[in-house]
């Protein structure tokens, strides 16, 4: 009996493990977004996170299906340094590389889309946006 609650343990363990990763830690995609860069912050309670959200070209519906908003993309940092440029940039259109999880961890930051690197930068052009 011993070995059988033993062998349970480890399986029980193992699949606690393998959902944990799957959930936090493995990418689910990954891609790129463009949009001007509205703000770039450092916030948080406990964990403080770098926190973004670029405005998108276009319209969407709204969350109640009513109404159009315009496109946004709500984005965690990945480091202090990717941080820098976005926070002095702040109103420039962005290219930004993204990673996307299943789940948000409170380190890591308050969104599932992590950026982790920034492709371009560049002013916006006289009639667009």
């Amino acid at each position: 009996m011993r070995k059988f609650i033993s062998w349970t343990l480890l399986i029980l363990v193992l699949l606690g493990g393998g959902l944990i990763y799957w959930k936090y830690y493995f990418v689910f995609g990954e891609g790129v977004k463009s949009g001007v860069l509205n703000y770039a912050v450092k916030k948080g309670n406990l964990f403080k996170t770098y926190e973004g959200k670029l405005i998108q070209e276009g319209f969407g519906t709204s969350k109640a299906g009513t109404g159009l908003t315009s496109n946004q993309f709500e984005f965690s940092i990945e480091n202090d340094s990717i941080y820098r440029i976005l926070e002095v940039n702040s109103g420039k259109v962005f290219d930004l590389h993204y990673k996307e999880y299943k789940g948000a961890l409170p380190w890591r930051g308050n969104t599932v889309y992590i950026v982790d690197q920034i492709i371009q930068m560049r002013d916006i052009k006289a009639g667009s946006y």
